[in-house]
């Protein structure tokens, strides 16, 4: 009873719930930015000296003095046994972190906030910063994620705010790690919660642009990748941009099954204990000295294929090396995501679609630099399967506010090509991968809680609940709904109220009901014949 007099209590009072969530977002912003901030710094720092190890071992080794290259090895299998035991004290940190929050906000899996932010935090850390091709970005998410949770549970808020501070932190997470405040919000929204609402908007807003501003202040406001200026792309080459959004969707499509192979591979060998984190990291001892462009997440590749020109030759070996690498370092399971490998990726694909239509005098080489950054929203809504978000993104990451449109354009074409061959949100698929392989070892349903939460949801035009009376709708057990509000009317909720397209349905039930709620309310039934 107290959670449903809370919860009434936030609703009816909307003003003064609103300012509260502004002021938490606030927080959950400052507290976010700092930790990517961290993150970022050391990722940073990581980079700058990788090259210089890599010289140093080589130098050594041509000199006859094997000690140093001894040493070399001796710390990618101290990272390798860290990486272990960092996974095993702590399974939520593995891979991206993504999909354990979409589990989390649907009530399918939980997590210990302090635990999983040091975990992701050390073990991303080691990971990337070894050279494993992985990005920080999923990683970011998780990490705001994490404040946002720690926050609520300081402040002792109900379930239902502490989904909205999740989201608002994961949001800030992702605006902190690419300078992309509009990205973040829409990100939380499109991505993970499925749903706009004031509130949810409220907060996600406040914290995206707070933890982007912590950052700035460190780092500077300048954005992630250096492309520099690019020529306005022509309206009369739009028909440029469907090929290429049909060749990158193509490309971003056999994205999915190959990282699920992998996943399953590493199972299938039996790799288990340090054997799983050391296959990737001595690949990348390795290919430090072989081809060092594909290892780490790939902001200095994107800058350098927007910059210098390559033989079309090098940039195939590009593209198939980061994808090959990408699929080996996810699938070991250790710390990092896909978000940034997934860009530099469409990247790489654009230049190589940019390299044959400038060679065939299709495409002048003034507009060379435009397809790769294209490429990136292509790539990214063919694999996420969230074009605006794509778009958004790489607007801010690149500076490139005048080609919307045309990413836009690419991204959607990209989608479709992904859609109507039967793919799937990648994060989506990890997270059901997850869930089965948890159901698998612990039983059916041991990966639920069964905690009373608070659920705010929107009825969609079409769905079970659209113009059904309360009463007719066949609500799980225990359900119960709190509130419903249209526009700026709050309708009684008595079991002959009638609910529309619009609604903002405010319910009390158990976590493990939310993807059947969910479905309910905001998914389009099929139509009675």
């Amino acid at each position: 009873m107290a959670t449903t007099e809370r919860l009434i209590k936030d609703i009816t009072r909307e003003r003064r719930f609103h300012f509260r969530l502004f002021i938490e977002g606030i927080i959950v912003g400052i507290f976010a930015g700092c930790v990517i901030a961290l993150f970022r710094y050391l990722l940073g720092a990581s980079e700058i000296l990788r090259p210089l190890i890599y010289n140093m071992v080589a130098d050594s080794f041509v000199a006859g003095d094997y000690s140093l290259p001894l040493l070399y090895i001796v710390t990618f299998l101290i990272i390798g046994w860290l990486l272990m035991k960092i996974v095993q004290n702590e399974p939520m940190c593995t891979g991206s972190g993504i999909p354990q929050i979409k589990g989390i906000l649907m009530g399918r899996m939980n997590m210990r906030w302090l635990s999983v932010l040091v975990s992701k935090l050390i073990g991303g850390v080691l990971a990337i910063g070894a050279g494993l091709s992985l990005g920080r970005e999923g990683p970011s998410v998780q990490l705001g994620a994490c404040v946002g949770q720690g926050v609520s549970r300081r402040l002792i808020r109900t379930r239902y705010e502490e989904r909205i501070l999740m989201t608002a932190g994961s949001g800030a997470g992702l605006a902190a790690a690419f300078n992309a405040p509009l990205a973040g919000v829409i990100f939380g929204l499109e991505e993970l919660n499925k749903s706009f609402s004031p509130v949810l908007l409220m907060a996600s807003i406040t914290a995206a642009v707070t933890a982007t501003t912590v950052t700035q202040v460190i780092f500077g406001a300048g954005p992630v990748f250096h492309i520099g200026d690019l020529a306005i792309f022509p309206l009369n080459m739009f028909g440029i941009l469907i090929i290429l959004g049909v060749f990158i969707g193509l490309l971003g499509r056999i994205f999915n099954p190959s990282l699920l192979f992998s996943m399953n591979t590493y199972d299938r060998l039996g790799l288990r204990g340090i054997k799983r984190p050391l296959l990737p990291l001595l690949l990348a001892a390795a290919l430090g000295f072989i081809l060092p462009d594909i290892l780490g997440g790939g902001n200095r590749l994107v800058d350098a294929l927007s910059h210098n020109w390559y033989p079309l030759y090098f940039l195939i070996i590009l593209f198939v090396g980061k994808f090959l690498f990408t699929m080996v370092c996810f699938g070991s399971g250790v710390p990092g995501g896909i978000f940034l490998p997934m860009l530099v990726l469409g990247a790489a694909g654009g230049a190589v679609f940019g390299s044959v239509m400038a060679s065939c005098g299709i495409l002048p080489y003034l507009y060379v630099g435009d397809i790769i950054v294209f490429g990136m929203a292509a790539y990214f809504a063919a694999v996420v399967k969230s074009p605006i978000t794509g778009s958004v993104l790489i607007m801010e990451m690149t500076g490139s506010f005048h080609h919307l449109l045309a990413l836009i354009c690419v991204s959607m074409t990209a989608y479709l090509v992904a859609d109507l061959t039967g793919g799937k949100p990648v994060y989506e698929e990890l997270l059901n991968r997850a869930i089965r392989l948890k159901e698998k070892a612990h039983g059916i349903g041991a990966s639920s809680s069964g905690r009373r939460i608070a659920l705010e949801l929107v009825v969609s035009s079409g769905s079970v609940a659209d113009k059904a009376l309360i009463k007719d709708i066949k609500w799980p057990e225990q359900t119960v709904v709190v509130d419903v509000k249209r526009g700026l009317q709050r309708i009684n909720p008595m079991e002959d109220a009638r609910l529309y397209a619009g609604d903002y349905v405010y319910l009390l039930t158990n976590d493990t009901d939310i993807s059947k709620l969910k479905d309910m309310l905001e998914k389009e039934s099929t139509p009675k014949r």
